[in-house]
């Protein structure tokens, strides 16, 4: 069974580093980001095989969302071995985000 990972600065470059990572950049005061965790935990069991889901909070760690010039939240970033690949911004569906790392994989 395959869960949501939380990560932060000191450990997002080993992390995203190899293979398909979706990185959810959020805070737990963002209604939209509140949102989007469920579905992200779906996602994660449907690409369990292919990719590994992941959150950083923005609020405790600002060096990696300022790396990658995120404003708003919730983003989405799929990395494929440690770069960006696909962005996503506000609230995204389930099958939009499976279909971006079958497309990626």
């Amino acid at each position: 069974m395959a869960d949501v990972k939380n990560i932060d600065d000191s450990n997002f470059e080993q992390v995203i580093g190899e293979g398909l990572t979706i990185v959810d950049f959020w805070a737990p005061w963002c209604q939209p980001c509140l949102i989007q965790g469920p579905i992200l935990e779906k996602v994660a069991q449907k690409v369990a095989d292919k990719a590994k889901v992941c959150k950083l909070n923005v609020d405790e760690n600002m060096a990696t969302p300022g790396k990658f010039g995120i404003t708003g939240i919730p983003t989405m970033i799929i990395f494929k071995d440690g770069e960006p690949a696909k962005q996503f911004v506000g609230v995204q569906d389930e099958n939009t985000l499976v279909q971006a790392v079958e497309s990626l994989h």
